[in-house]
């Protein structure tokens, strides 16, 4: 396909948007140093990862039933358009509860799942992870840190920014990095991509909020200890 084509196809954006690329889709070459890049991730979360805490037989169920709730979550896409799939992430949640190192090694094997279950895409298994695990764990993480290092320690602040603002910034760090690679392999054009592509990812990312959010508070009001980066000390004594 030729840089700048527009690709007619709309079994493609499917895909696209799906975030769970077909074989040979994009250009020769691509396949191998994404893998190998994410591979390089995957190792240096499962290096990182607070084993300790999956040997609590509470907080390991919890993280086995999350990810059983989040192969659902992105086996389930909403069409916007004729073959315009979109999907909630749920990576801030996974990333709030657990931390990124266990939230990139679930994510990843929910991603395993999907890609199985639908017969394909293992050539750009590492593209499809690095926009849709990598991405929104370490903005969602980011986030979380700017927060804490910045903003007042109050339950309401967390609930709000790491939590719902956190989430929505997560989708739209996704569907720009998305949005740009998709260009740079010469599927669509930029305008169409703009104006058929981006733009579902602002409601996308007001769905995911909300949905976080809501979750989020509930978790920290009922069950605080499913929530590793909530501290009761510091978001709720003394206030």
């Amino acid at each position: 396909m030729e840089q700048g084509a527009e690709c007619t196809d709309y079994r493609f954006v499917g895909f696209i948007v799906a975030m769970n690329f077909p074989d040979h889709l994009f250009p020769a070459g691509w396949g191998l140093p994404t893998n190998g890049l994410f591979l390089a991730v995957l190792l240096a979360a499962l290096w990182l990862a607070p084993w300790k805490r999956l040997m609590n037989s509470t907080q390991s169920n919890v993280w086995a039933g999350s990810i059983v709730v989040l192969c659902l979550m992105w086996s389930l896409r909403a069409g916007v358009q004729p073959g315009l799939n979109l999907h909630l992430l749920g990576a801030t949640a996974l990333t709030l509860m657990f931390g990124r190192s266990l939230a990139l090694i679930g994510l990843t094997l929910v991603l395993a799942a999907v890609t199985f279950n639908r017969g394909g895409g293992w050539e750009y298994f590492g593209l499809s992870a690095l926009l849709t695990i990598a991405c929104p764990v370490l903005v969602a993480e980011a986030v979380r840190k700017l927060v804490e290092r910045h903003l007042p320690a109050n339950f309401f602040v967390y609930v709000f920014f790491s939590a719902f603002f956190g989430a929505a910034l997560t989708v739209l760090a996704v569907g720009l990095l998305s949005t740009l690679t998709v260009w740079l392999a010469g599927l669509y054009t930029l305008d169409k991509l703009l104006a058929d592509y981006l733009p579902y990812y602002l409601l996308l990312g007001f769905a995911e909020a909300w949905l976080n959010g809501a979750i989020i508070t509930l978790m920290v009001v009922y069950a605080p200890h499913w929530v590793g980066t909530f501290d009761d000390r510091r978001y709720l004594w003394k206030k």
